[in-house]
């Protein structure tokens, strides 16, 4: 074994260069599957861990106490598939009528409970203490980290209930309330409604769940169940963002897997080629052909190991930043949001493997290679099979230089194939980047340029004074500023989604939505009474689509609504609908932000100031758009497209070299009957300037069709056909020069050599 270390790290110490190819080609592929895979577990592992160590519900139901009683419901405990249950527990609606600490007006759900333990839905208390009497309250606390103790002793005030002091902050992983009480104050709050935790024996599916919460309450009376939650939801949202990335990431790191693949292959593949009196001289020596076999397996493991090693550390380091933006926003609860250890582990042995998995099949000639032919070649190049070819080139008017250049790829086709395939993919990540940027350019683009300036409405919650006009006087006040083209009001609140046991947040417009109707994507914006609209995350984590009706509730009011616009984006949590609607809700509600576009030629600053001397209690900020999701997208995919890019430059690197080395003796002739060092290097750069137009021409196609696969299946975004119709003819006649341009630039250095050397050097060799 000893001898076989020697031979193979004189091999390494001999081919540098395809050593370094080898590590960079693994980093830069490891680099990339372990962000694809730490984004994949990170997108539900967390969730899965902290889900069960609270022994999370499966499905959080509530019931009207008007159809079933408290012991009726506790008897469905006992049902058969119901593996642990929890409850009853009063529920209640609190309509909450102004902000209250990072919440706004509307809705909260609030259920008694005696503690915060029990055997489902353990909820973990993060500050302060469990409310434990009348007049307190624990509010859950939806993202990672505490909230901080000072504030602790906020009082809230609900219509028609007493003020309640906030005693603590808690989380649950089961979304099962927006805040907990005590059973002696949900008592004297009358609630209406009672809630039930499951645990089934059977949940990884709806139908699951569906099974068992029809099993457990089939002795009910009929209608008494009003809403049921299931956890398949609450796990759905908590990954919708990241969601998000993983199809381009995964793309990434398949392509990066592929061209590993072929770049390790085509040098083993070369070592064999041009070591053919090497390996006679191994096997004289005594090496039997499986050490020489395993030399070769060796020799591209070395940099192979290492290359993994560094490409795990660096996709450990860069893995953070990834996860936090993919995560920025999620209700992430009592879950520790990090990459996870296994895809370290299956990078550190799975690149290796793959490596030399790639190795095995060219190292195998060398195991095959007779001793005697081996130890008998020389460096005379076999170019026979590309004669006939380049017989036919000299014939045309072609400069000698380029003819001859042309004609090499067919001296050795297999190697040619394995140098345009790493091309193909190359091409291939440059177009899917190019359209990647295209879209996104063209989905943010929609702004005319013109500047907006944001107004936020003054509230005493805030520890602001109260404005001094009324909400259509001050949105006429905007309107007659200097500079005011268009003012749209927005008033949020939250309320509550029959069927659902989450309140959501609604957004209600009134005045110029131009802006707002060129996000839909499909129907129409939402103008007429008791219509909305909701970005595709929304609608899939609320089983909606355009057409449904739906039924929202606010400070005891109902009003159906129909679905009438999809968005092209929005909040996972958040619907939007028009003036009207909210009229029919609470016509006491006031708009809390206006939004006004400035005319073309207007001081943007001079408005801002006229603004606040307007009144006071506003707050006027310049509009920046928040393009965190797209400068993410491109940027990621901007920084793989150039690993990807100077990895496949490698590869052509890598066959241009062997090239030279093994026509060493025919670059001596051509120099001794008169070629220059120019037509050496034009020579050359056109033996694989052929390959990089075929490799656009082939890479382009797959290129679109990656992108489309991509751009359909951003869980968050709902992309406008006209942002995915990105593609024409001079940018397609661009992307075929990017294969001519990875091929060029991994050639010009050999180039460069194989024109330096001269007929002294190459005879003295021979």
């Amino acid at each position: 074994m000893s001898a076989v270390w020697r031979a193979s790290r004189a091999a390494v110490k001999r081919r540098r260069l395809q050593t370094f190819v080898i590590g960079l080609v693994v980093l830069c592929s490891t680099t990339t599957v372990l962000l694809g895979l730490g984004l994949l577990t990170a997108a539900s592992a967390p969730f899965d861990r902290a889900f069960d160590q609270q022994r999370g519900a499966h499905t959080v139901a509530a019931f009207d106490l008007s159809k079933a009683s408290s012991g009726q419901l506790a008897r469905t405990s006992r049902r058969p598939g119901v593996e642990a249950a929890a409850g009853p527990f009063g529920q209640s609606l609190l309509e909450m009528s102004e902000d209250w600490l990072w919440m706004p007006a509307g809705s909260l759900s609030v259920v008694g409970r005696a503690g915060p333990d029990g055997p489902v839905d353990r909820i973990r208390l993060l500050e302060g203490r469990w409310a434990t009497a009348p007049g307190e309250i624990v509010v859950n606390w939806p993202v990672g980290g505490t909230p901080g103790p000072d504030r602790l002793g906020t009082e809230l005030t609900a219509r028609g209930a007493p003020p309640l002091t906030v005693v603590g902050f808690a989380t649950s992983m089961s979304k099962s309330a927006g805040a907990w009480v005590s059973p002696e104050q949900m008592a004297r709050l009358q609630p209406t409604t009672a809630q039930m935790l499951y645990r089934f024996t059977h949940a990884s599916t709806d139908r699951e769940l569906r099974t068992g919460l029809t099993t457990a309450t089939a002795e009910l009376p009929a209608g008494s169940l009003t809403t049921a939650q299931s956890y398949l939801t609450l796990k759905q949202a908590f990954s919708a963002q990241a969601d998000a990335y993983l199809p381009f990431m995964t793309l990434f790191g398949v392509l990066g897997l592929l061209v590993s693949v072929l770049i390790v292959g085509n040098v083993v593949s070369g070592a064999v080629v041009s070591g053919h009196r090497h390996i006679g001289v191994l096997k004289s020596l005594g090496f039997t052909p499986n050490q020489v076999l395993a030399v070769y397996l060796t020799m591209v493991s070395v940099p192979a190991v290492i290359g993994c090693a560094l490409g795990t550390l660096i996709g450990n380091a860069v893995a953070g930043p990834i996860l936090r933006v993919a995560f920025a926003g999620i209700d992430t609860g009592n879950a520790s949001i990090g990459i996870s250890w296994w895809p370290s582990v299956v990078c550190l042995v799975g690149m290796p493997a793959l490596v030399a998995a790639a190795a095995l099949i060219p190292a195998v000639r060398a195991h095959r290679l007779p001793a005697a032919q081996a130890i008998t070649a020389g460096s005379a190049s076999r170019t026979g099979r590309g004669l006939r070819i380049q017989h036919r080139l000299g014939g045309t008017r072609l400069p000698r230089a380029v003819s001859l250049g042309l004609s090499q790829p067919f001296a050795r086709p297999g190697r040619s194939l394995l140098t345009m395939a790493a091309i193909v993919l190359g091409v291939t990540t440059v177009t899917l980047t190019t359209g990647l940027t295209s879209t996104m350019v063209a989905f943010v683009g929609k702004d005319d340029g013109a500047d907006r300036v944001h107004v936020e409405a003054g509230s005493p919650a805030r520890g602001r004074t109260a404005l001094k006009l009324s909400d259509l006087q001050f949105e006429q006040r905007l309107r007659s500023l200097p500079g005011a083209d268009r003012v749209t009001a927005r008033a949020l609140t939250r309320v509550s989604l029959a069927g659902h046991t989450q309140t959501v947040f609604a957004d209600f417009y009134r005045g110029d939505t131009q802006d707002l109707a060129a996000r839909v994507v499909k129907g129409h914006w939402p103008d007429g009474d008791g219509e909305a609209a909701a970005g595709p995350a929304f609608l899939t984590q609320h089983g909606l689509s355009v057409g449904d009706r739906v039924t929202i509730q606010l400070n005891g009011t109902q009003v159906p609504v129909s679905i009438v616009g999809e968005l092209s984006d929005g909040n996972a949590k958040a619907l939007a609908s028009g003036w009207r609607t909210l009229r029919q809700l609470d016509p006491t509600t006031r708009a809390v932000e206006y939004t006004v576009r400035l005319a073309r030629d207007a001081d943007v600053q001079n408005y801002v100031e006229a603004v606040k001397a307007a009144d006071p209690a506003l707050r006027p900020v310049v509009q920046k758009p928040d393009n965190t999701v797209t400068k993410t997208v491109v940027g990621f995919a901007s920084v793989f497209t150039v690993l990807l890019a100077v990895v496949a430059s490698l590869g052509v690197f890598n066959t241009v070299l062997l090239n030279v080395r093994e026509r060493r003796r025919d670059l001596g002739m051509l120099k001794s009957i008169g070629m220059t060092p120019r037509q050496v290097m034009t020579m050359t750069v056109s033996s694989v300037a052929a390959l990089g137009v075929v490799g656009g021409l082939l890479g382009i196609p797959l290129g679109i069709v990656a992108h489309r696969l991509v751009v359909d299946h951003v869980g968050v975004i709902s992309f406008p056909e006209s942002a995915k119709q990105v593609w024409h003819v001079p940018q397609l006649a661009a992307l075929v020069l990017a294969g001519v341009a990875i091929a060029v630039l991994g050639a010009l250095i050999p180039a460069r050599s194989a024109a330096r050397l001269t007929i002294a050097k190459v005879l003295h060799n021979e």
